[in-house]
């Protein structure tokens, strides 16, 4: 596949966006073998070719945190808590995450598959080549491992790569409460073992705060995970700073996400451990939030910031990656190419994977191609999806 006159951001680095202009890119075997400058395409390829007719190429974009697969909605949740229920209202009625996690216990793999392939085809509807897909509201060990099975199906299922997290540190269940040690021991790290056994597994992940699990019972759980050779990641820092950030920077997590409460020692032990912070603009917006992400410290130590949806039924039911780097850029004041960073390279980095999230020579040949020519548009509109087409893997 030969791609001609068209405007590529590379995202490695050099000019802004890594931008070339009056470019070139050549996929051999599903790889990018050449990029650069048209007038300096090796002769073998002079006259051949598509034009795009000066259209923006960028990586495909890569979703590095979602809850996507999941049963039932909270949408009577949403409309209880604007017709003035509260938070203890919602709850006696059956609502939160006990919901999901009833739906979910109770829903089939196939259903739940279905239900997640909505949501994994309008991301793809938008350049997506890499989704993050996270366990946790299954909170039970048959549970957990069918939604990581489901998660794997969906990368049989459509043309993308999937990543898998297991959260089974989400939440305490209503059977265990007041006793998250014993969760923590008893269900959790024996579903852990299951699910890695079963080859279910990328990465393990947790919920560092007051209302889920404290950074001992965190510990126990990662150091079950770098038992069994996995890397781990983390929610810290959301809603409060109980040491969260510190805690996944010591363990060298891929990432540390939301970090809204994160502070300036919270970013030195991020960048120190070359960690991602994962910023998830879309449940800062549905919990009306108002503390934002430490963005300024995390330039002056040069740690990495990804954008990602945060797909979930409760606080962000958000599956455009598009409207979540506007509102990286709007809510939390990054750049234009912070956001498109934040959802290539960097998104790339925090999942742990260095054969995409950038065009350069021997990375995946997942492109996305866009109707536009100034890669600022991608943020800047709102509502509106430029995309011409995607290529993954070398295939369209």
């Amino acid at each position: 596949m030969l791609l001609r006159n068209a405007v590529v951001a590379t995202m490695a680095g050099g000019q802004p966006y890594g931008l070339i202009h009056n470019a070139a890119i050549v996929v051999k075997q599903g790889l990018i073998s050449w990029v650069g400058p048209e007038v300096d395409l090796p002769p073998e390829h002079h006259g051949l070719g598509e034009d795009l007719g000066g259209r923006l190429v960028t990586p495909g974009l890569i979703d590095c945190h979602t809850h996507i697969v999941f049963g039932g909605n909270r949408a009577a949740e949403f409309e209880m808590r604007l017709n003035g229920a509260s938070y203890e209202e919602v709850a006696r009625a059956g609502g939160g995450i006990v919901s999901t996690v009833t739906a979910t216990r109770e829903t089939s793999e196939a259903d739940l598959l279905a239900d997640a392939l909505t949501r994994v085809d309008a991301m793809l509807a938008e350049g997506v080549s890499v989704i993050e897909v996270k366990s946790g509201y299954g909170l039970d060990r048959d549970t957990e491992l069918k939604m990581l099975r489901v998660a794997r199906a969906i990368g049989r299922a459509r043309p993308v790569r999937v990543v898998t997290s297991f959260l089974g540190a989400h939440a305490v269940p209503a059977n265990y409460k007041g006793r998250a040690d014993a969760y923590i021991d008893e269900v959790c790290i024996p579903a852990l073992d299951a699910a890695h056994a079963e080859g279910l597994v990328d990465a393990v992940d947790g919920f560092c705060e007051g209302i889920a699990f404290d950074t001992a019972q965190i510990s126990r759980v990662f150091d079950r995970a770098k038992a069994l050779g996995l890397p781990v990641k983390l929610h810290a820092e959301q809603l409060s700073n109980i040491g969260g950030t510190k805690l996944a920077a010591a363990y060298d997590a891929l990432s540390a996400d939301h970090v809204e409460y994160a502070d300036d020692a919270d970013a030195k032990a991020l960048a120190a451990a070359g960690s991602v912070a994962v910023l998830l603009p879309g449940a800062f917006y549905t919990l009306h939030e108002t503390q934002m992400p430490p963005v300024d410290a995390f330039r002056e130590h040069g740690v990495p910031m990804a954008l990602a949806t945060d797909c979930n039924p409760g606080s962000s039911p958000l599956a455009s990656l598009l409207l979540t780097m506007n509102m990286g850029c709007t809510l939390f004041r990054l750049t234009p190419e912070e956001a498109l960073a934040g959802v290539t390279a960097h998104a790339a980095k925090a999942l742990g994977l260095d054969d995409c999230g950038v065009i350069a020579p021997g990375k995946r040949a997942d492109l996305a191609i866009w109707n536009v020519s100034n890669p600022a548009e991608l943020a800047y509109r709102i509502g509106f999806n430029p995309l011409e087409r995607r290529i993954f893997g070398g295939v369209e």
